[in-house]
């Protein structure tokens, strides 16, 4: 739906830490260990396909999915998905988002994936080519779980991470999805009741259908590097009409003129209106991406280009 500037540079979150603030933290005391938390790769399983392989044999699960592709939906015996590109204001108050309507027939058809195939802390690759490696029709960014060692990681139904630290959104065998305390159970409970995904970032933005309270003052994280969620801003998020039946949103921003972003107020009003009762802000800013069939949909930073992130969620085709 975009096109890209000839010879786009790719710019990832890691090269952005490389740069700027890796030459910062030289200068200070705790370089060695800043760099090593926040620039170097720490892979912890390789070949994550043949990890979650293993251990769904070990439990009997399997996947199925396929389906035909078409401009603007997808359908298949597990899933459909339909789009809608929105506009709304004018000048430099334009907002330009996409909608995809996502309905379930069964729920772990919505995977999840992570860049380079490989789990860990600061490995990143592009949304497309994560898409891409995976065989998805459709994806979005997920939580950036490898910026941070705390949280929640739950993938495909298998174990990552048990480090309960925020409020976290987790979706379910069944179709259903919640909003839960990541500190008031663990990964071992959360599997055992039946947890497919989690998503570890925030905050919530509808409960009950409404608007929660206080999100424009929330900070997802307070370790170094954190940048502040709030004001216009490109966004991802995920909302919950019913039970196999959500909305995924992807706002674009920083562009004048073509898309300033929103606020978090204003993407909740923007999945209230959808539909959803529930609803959950993803990683955003250059992050925020949308791909489908093939192509990617949003225009990150009005330039058509992504900046990498650590996993995707996706629907495989």
């Amino acid at each position: 739906m975009t096109s890209p500037e000839a010879g786009p540079r790719r710019y990832t979150r890691r090269g952005f830490l490389s740069g700027a603030l890796a030459l910062t933290l030289l200068t200070s005391g705790g370089a060695t260990w800043a760099v090593d938390r926040y620039v170097l790769d720490h892979v912890e399983i390789s070949d994550v396909s043949a990890y979650e392989a293993a251990q769904a044999a070990a439990t009997g699960t399997a996947d199925t999915s396929g389906g035909t592709v078409t401009a603007t939906s997808y359908t298949s015996d597990t899933a459909s998905v339909e789009l809608t590109a929105v506009t709304t204001g004018s000048g430099d108050s334009t907002v330009n988002y996409y909608v995809a309507d996502v309905r379930l027939t069964d729920a772990t058809a919505l995977r999840s994936a992570f860049a380079q195939d490989s789990f860990g802390t600061n490995i990143t690759d592009e949304t497309s080519d994560i898409a891409e490696q995976n065989g998805a029709v459709f994806a979005v960014n997920g939580d950036y779980y490898g910026f941070r060692d705390t949280g929640m990681v739950i993938r495909n139904g298998v174990v990552y991470r048990d480090a309960g630290a925020r409020e976290g959104l987790a979706f379910y065998r069944d179709g259903t999805v919640e909003v839960y305390d990541e500190t008031a159970t663990t990964a071992e409970q959360l599997v055992a009741d039946g947890v497919w995904n989690t998503l570890s970032f925030g905050p919530a933005l509808l409960e009950d259908g409404e608007v929660v309270a206080g999100i424009e003052d929330v900070e997802v994280d307070t370790n170094f590097g954190n940048h502040s969620i709030q004001g216009d801003q490109p966004r991802t998020a995920v909302g919950v009409v019913d039970d196999n039946h959500l909305v995924f949103v992807v706002v674009d921003g920083r562009s004048p003129g073509y898309s300033e972003g929103v606020t978090m107020i204003e993407l909740a009003d923007v999945l209230q209106d959808l539909g959803a009762k529930t609803a959950y802000n993803l990683d955003g800013g250059g992050s925020s991406t949308m791909w489908f069939n093939g192509d990617l949909v949003n225009n990150p930073l009005g330039r058509s280009q992504e900046r990498g992130t650590s996993d995707i969620l996706y629907i495989a085709g």
